[in-house]
Order: C-alpha cells, then structure tokens, then sequence
C-alpha cells in the first residue's frame, strides 16, 4: 500500500521532467559553435511522438490561449498561431525554464561582444518580472498550426524593449509523413553583400535554437552585427504545427 505521507507525482509532471532533463542533456558546447556560426542549431530530440501529439491537441482548447492571429488578416503570410496565457502546459512551462539558463551564456557572451547591455538575471522567473515591469506582461509562447498552401513571412519576435537574444520553435509532427514543404526559414543581411539564406527541416520532437534578432559576426576588425530573420516555406500538403517558446514576454 502507498505510503499517503509520500508526495506523488503525476504522470504529466514527470513527463515534463523528462523533457526539461532531455535540454540539459544536449551538447551545449556544439549547438553553442553552430550558433555562432549559423544564427541558428538543431537540437537532439526533447519530447517523444506522444508529448507532440498532447500539445499539438490543445490548439482547439481555445480557453489555454489568450489570442489567436491569422497571420493573412496581418499580412504575415498564410496560416494561424495561438499564444498561449500564462498557465502553460507544464511540458511547455518546463522546457522554457530548462533552456533558459543553458542559452544564458551564448546570450551574454553575444552582448559582449557586440557591445550591448547584459540584463538578463540567473533565473527565468527574474527577467520576466522585469519584462512585466517595463511594460511587458502578456505571454508570448506560442501554437502555430499551417495547412497546404501556408507560409510564414521572414520576421523578427521583438515584442518591445525587453528583448532576450534567442529562442526556440519545436517540432511536433513528422516532415514528409505529416507534411510536406514547411522548412525553415533564416536569413542573414550581410555587409556589402547578398544576404545569405539557411533552410532547417525540423524532425519531430527536436528543437531548433535561433536568433531572435541577429548574431555577432566576425569581419575584419572587430565584432558587428549580422541582422537575420526567420519565417517558415510553404507547406506543400498535410498540416505541419510547431510550438514556439520565446523567453521575453510582450507588451
């Protein structure tokens, strides 16, 4: 017989354990090179077909989202996202605070670099309280969902002044099963030159760690700033959905 002193877990806690236990255990070291190379890095997988297909299922639970965007109505491209309120999913609630401290490091070693403040604190919990404080306080984490024929504009996230330099967009169905087409997108401006372009397709389960706004690149002399935008192919047929976890809150 249980012990009714022990605390228990249940099972959608321990899930997303697993999932914040899965970001700790990628190879940092890697993904922070390629980063700095690309602007962007794939992550090995973070959530199983299940946990995919349990957050891909709330995208009709209209009561978890407090808004919707069809991104034709705003000129953004073709399809729909959901932000979600502040009551995430704990899987959801858990990857964000996993991957916070461990993007932490390329985001100060970015600023330095290129000369910028550094205002991120230790925790997750202590930055979004400054982002509520400087006016900021709606959750920005975010369902998308595209069907055949939808894309999605090159764009930023910046969502007002408090900006943190990196995020992540998940993979919740299977590319070339599920859908088709759908890659992602990422471009970079570069100085006195053609902008260069970069495509990812996302396995499920996995995670690509990208830019918000741009990367530090090495000329000459000095660091600069390499601007980049991101925003998603086509989708050629089935339906290709994603969940975005951005760690700035909007204004």
């Amino acid at each position: 017989m249980n012990d009714p002193t022990t605390p228990t877990t249940s099972p959608a806690s321990r899930a997303a354990a697993r999932a914040a236990a899965q970001v700790a255990a990628q190879d940092w070291d890697a993904l922070a090179e390629e980063l700095d190379a690309y602007g962007s890095a794939l992550t090995g997988p973070l959530l199983t077909p299940d946990q995919c297909g349990e957050i891909s299922s709330l995208y009709d639970d209209t009561a978890r989202f407090r808004s919707t965007v069809d991104m034709a109505r705003h000129r953004f491209g073709l399809g729909q996202y959901r932000y979600f309120t502040h009551e995430l999913p704990e899987t959801v609630a858990a990857l964000r605070a996993a991957f916070y401290p461990c993007l932490l490091p390329v985001a100060r070693l970015w600023a330095e670099r290129l000369g910028r403040p550094a205002p991120w604190p230790d925790t997750l919990e202590e930055w979004l309280e400054m982002c509520h404080a400087a006016g900021q306080p709606r959750s920005a984490q975010i369902l998308l969902r595209y069907g055949p024929g939808d894309w999605n504009a090159l764009h930023r996230d910046v969502f007002g002044e408090m900006l943190f330099p990196l995020q992540v967009v998940v993979g919740l169905d299977v590319p070339g099963t599920d859908y088709t087409g759908g890659e992602f997108l990422m471009t970079e401006q570069r100085a006195r030159a053609q902008s260069r372009g970069f495509s990812t397709t996302l396995p499920q389960g996995h995670g690509l760690v990208f830019t918000t706004r741009d990367r530090p690149v090495a000329p000459t002399r000095g660091w600069a700033n390499g601007p980049m935008r991101h925003g998603v192919s086509t989708v050629r047929s089935g339906r290709r959905r994603t969940l975005g976890l951005v760690f700035h809150d909007a204004a």
